[in-house]
């Protein structure tokens, strides 16, 4: 009988609200044979958890491939639909005794409230790297209370669940060659040396920072190819000579360096300090290199000449800026993209062309139509 056979886990036992849990270590091959998902055909309400987004599975997976010797993971939690024992190594009132054993009869069905899609991801990374089969992640077993219960698990462990800022996944993200050149950028970049928020994504009005390393960062993918970006030493001095020439045309990042001005009635006033400006500037750059170095340095003093306003509603409207308010899409990054590189007489790409043509004629006054009349 399939009852008579049973897994058994090294566990240690913790209690929550009043009810058993478990923590145990489980091989990474065997997730995929454990650990099942409920059937995603059902509706939402007959499900104890959301459905699998398989767009994300294979970049975790790339992540747990390509950082072998360094890659993290949280426990996955699951709840346990069938018989649970668990027998303590000593007795009561020893110091041993929340260790022991955990046996699951086979029978069970175990149902992955947290880590689905880790779970997903490890299963395949394990066909490009076996050898990682081996290895194991945490495991917390709860006694499955039926649906309703699972379904409130799910709720309770992602209530609190916040994704760090931008920025401070760019500060903290070691691995990433552009954000390793950003951070440098914000402590040695006369132009953003001591303007930079580096936890936060976004600056409120009393904000002594200008910029926001989110900002920078995006604004250094723009700029650097993926090769140049490999090199951090010329990366870094190529994203340093462009920022201190286009930080030579904006005076107010000057004034607010000098305490003339606040950074927050800059950005409050102009669109330049922004992330959607920055990251156009940025792809500006990238074109302003294919240059020779002395027509760049003429090409990018027109940027002095540039009403950066954001009362400019002629210019920016529609571009860096919807309804009044600063954008963010990537077709306003293309279009604010589009009207600098007018600025510096650099050419659009055929993809910038067909957004500036379709910006345009969203933008023509519509003809009046007349009736005949017979």
């Amino acid at each position: 009988m399939a009852d008579a056979f049973s897994y058994t886990f090294p566990a240690i036992r913790g209690v929550q609200a009043g009810r058993e849990f478990y923590v145990s270590m489980c091989p990474l091959r065997l997730l995929t044979k454990l650990f099942i998902f409920d059937n995603e055909e059902l509706v939402p309400e007959l499900r104890a958890q959301r459905t699998l987004n398989k767009a994300r599975v294979p970049e975790i997976a790339r992540y747990i491939v390509d950082n072998q010797d360094s890659y993290t993971f949280s426990a996955i939690t699951v709840s346990v639909d069938g018989d649970l024992k668990f027998e303590p190594v000593a007795g009561e009132g020893s110091a041993s005794y929340r260790m022991g054993s955990l046996t699951v009869s086979m029978t069970s069905k175990f149902i992955v409230n947290d880590g689905q899609h880790r779970r997903a991801a490890i299963v395949q990374a394990l066909e490009n790297a076996p050898e990682l089969g081996d290895e194991t992640i945490a495991v917390v077993f709860f006694m499955d209370r039926g649906l309703k219960r699972c379904q409130q698990m799910f709720a309770d462990l992602n209530r609190h669940a916040v994704k760090p800022s931008a920025s401070l996944g760019v500060l903290y993200d070691h691995r990433s060659a552009t954000a390793n050149v950003a951070r440098h950028l914000s402590l040695t970049s006369k132009v953003f040396k001591g303007l930079i928020e580096s936890e936060r994504s976004s600056l409120s009005p009393r904000s002594r920072s200008l910029f926001t390393l989110s900002a920078l960062h995006f604004a250094t993918t723009e700029l650097l190819t993926e090769q140049e970006s490999g090199d951090f030493h010329k990366a870094s001095e190529k994203c340093i000579a462009f920022w201190e020439m286009v930080g030579e045309q904006i005076p107010e990042w000057t004034y607010v360096r000098e305490s003339r001005m606040t950074s927050g009635d800059v950005r409050r006033d102009f669109i330049h300090s922004h992330a959607i400006v920055l990251q156009a500037l940025g792809r500006a750059g990238r074109a302003l290199f294919q240059l020779p170095e002395a027509e760049r340095a003429q090409r990018v003093k027109r940027l002095r000449n540039v009403d950066w306003l954001r009362s400019n509603a002629i210019t920016w409207e529609g571009r860096a800026m919807v309804g009044g308010s600063m954008a963010k899409s990537g077709q306003n990054i293309t279009l604010t993209c589009n009207e600098i590189k007018r600025v510096l007489g650099l050419e659009l790409t055929p993809e910038e062309t067909a957004a500036e043509e379709a910006w345009a004629a969203s933008r023509a006054p519509k003809r009046s139509r007349t009736r005949k009349t017979t």
